[in-house]
């Protein structure tokens, strides 16, 4: 007879209740294009607005470096994280990484620090889509409104759309990616076309004394540049988070993820140069909206107003996408207990609203506390910026660790799909990872993000050990940690019911393989 609780790896988890998983129900909608919409449009917005911060720390050369440097790093760590999520098909996404590696500790570490990436990402982006829509409706119409209340319109807006139905959210997702490419691709010609791109804008900042114009600020700047560089990329990783509303995620996760890099690597390098060869590298370096300052650049205030009304959907894409991955991630460590179970409630259309609704709030109330801290003229957004890429570079590095960990601890799990770098990618991902985090400590201006991060963490773990470990739920996730990598997949075995009990039957010893 199956016990109540089970007692394994220092926590305790306890038979989930009538109904809990049917109340905490998702929705398969999504195919291989709907993931690669969802990829993409998380990240799009990287190539409107922030990574130009990166330029200012190295100039362009550096930033060029760091491009490159990146794109190994996430081709690394996305042939990796396509292995884990193609043998775990379930939305923990990293934290289940996390936890099947290096057990509850190591998973509640690495999928907090996925929740405060895609929470200050989020935040990050409803910054930056006010400044570009504030900009419109001065322009167009004469009309301007407090930064605050274009946030919570913001929020409000697209909590709405992310709660209406996960099919309703992936096919959003391939129409705003599928615009904002067009966008970039609009701009990309009339840049080169009208005669507005220059190559030497490229190297326009007056480099330090003994430094030349490639790099202007020297080599170690370039360290200062990979977190407004990882712009160009952050959030693909969200892919596994989408797994249960995935018609086949071991086949379309990995695929949707080989896509869309491809498709971001070539919108970053168009926006990359043309856009700094319209501005110059020195006002790129400064710049709160350079798509939009580059197409007024080209065709003036009015009409680039007008064409902002299209380059703000960029932005919108990934307020979506991004927000997708925050309730997700929230979902799922809530359905297994690391957060209030409340959160992972889902509704009758099958969302997290909840989560969703959380996270909104705890972004927006971040975004208010650095604004009146002194967040004016645009370091607000930098400052959550530097938030959300610490948080993604402590996730990437977790991660990474647990795949090594994985390949020999679970030798004998199934995977399906196999990372064509294998322990290469992992290695080459965790070291450039490991290298922005030490960028993180040495430059001062990141201060204040690590103290915000180390603040959360000392809170968050103090309530873990003392409550939340006592009181954890054999979610999928929990499956396949606690059975060795023999249970875990939702789609062919359901939601507790006699793999819960079978677990719950063990004899209170770890079951996990050594």
């Amino acid at each position: 007879m199956a016990k109540d609780t089970l007692k394994v790896s220092g926590v305790t988890y306890t038979t989930a209740e009538s109904g809990y998983f049917e109340k905490r129900k998702l929705k398969r909608a999504a195919g291989v294009w709907g993931l690669w919409g969802l990829a993409v449009g998380a990240v799009i917005s990287g190539d409107f607005s922030g990574w130009n911060f990166g330029i200012d720390a190295a100039g362009f050369g550096g930033m060029l470096i760091a491009f490159a440097v990146l794109i190994v790093m996430y081709y690394g760590l996305i042939f990796s994280i396509g292995e884990m999520s193609a043998a775990m098909p379930h939305t923990g996404g990293a934290y289940s990484f996390g936890r099947a590696a290096m057990g509850p500790w190591g998973g509640f570490v690495t999928g907090l620090a996925e929740t405060v990436e895609y929470v200050a990402t989020t935040a990050v982006i409803v910054f930056f889509s006010a400044s570009y829509a504030n900009g419109i409706t001065s322009e167009l119409l004469g009309l301007s409104l407090p930064s605050w209340v274009w946030w919570i319109i913001l929020y409000a807006l697209f909590i709405g759309l992310n709660t209406a139905g996960a099919a309703i959210s992936f096919k959003f997702a391939i129409i705003v990616s599928v615009i904002s490419i067009a966008i970039i691709l609009l701009f990309s010609a009339m840049a080169i076309f009208s005669g507005a791109f220059s190559w030497d804008a490229l190297w326009n900042i007056e480099p330090d004394t003994g430094q030349n114009v490639f790099l202007p600020h020297g080599v170690l700047p370039i360290l200062f540049a990979m977190p407004f560089a990882m712009w160009f990329f952050l959030g693909i990783e969200e892919l596994p988070l989408a797994a249960e509303e995935s018609h086949d995620p071991v086949r379309d996760i990995p695929r949707a993820g080989l896509w869309a890099r491809g498709t971001l690597i070539v919108t970053g390098l168009l926006v990359l140069f043309l856009n700094t060869g319209v501005l110059g590298a020195e006002e790129m370096g400064t710049a709160g909206e350079p798509l939009l300052d580059g197409f007024r650049v080209i065709v003036g205030d009015q009409l680039a107003a007008v064409l902002a009304l299209f380059a703000i959907i960029g932005l919108f894409a990934s307020l979506q996408g991004i927000m997708f991955a925050y309730g997700r991630n929230m979902y799922s460590l809530s359905r297994a207990g690391y957060y209030p179970k409340f959160l992972s409630l889902t509704g009758t259309r099958q969302t997290p609203w909840v989560a969703l609704l959380a996270g909104a709030i705890i972004g927006f109330v971040a975004l208010v506390i650095v604004d009146l801290a002194g967040g004016a003229d645009g370091v607000a957004g930098a400052i959550v910026l530097n938030i959300a890429v610490w948080g993604a570079v402590l996730a990437y590095f977790m991660q990474m660790v647990s795949f090594l960990i994985l390949r020999k601890k679970y030798p004998n799990a199934k995977r399906p799909y196999r990372s064509p770098w294998g322990v290469f990618g992992a290695w080459s991902a965790a070291v450039i990872a490991a290298l922005i985090f030490v960028g993180f400590l040495l430059n001062e201006t990141f201060q204040p993000a690590i103290i915000a991060i180390v603040v959360v963490y000392v809170i968050a773990l103090a309530v873990f050990g003392i409550y939340g470990r006592h009181h954890l739920v054999l979610s999928p996730e929990e499956e396949y940690a606690v059975s060795g990598g023999l249970h875990g997949d939702p789609q062919a075995e359901g939601y507790g019911g006699a793999v819960e009990e079978e677990i719950l039957a063990l004899d209170g010893t770890d079951p996990e393989p050594k």
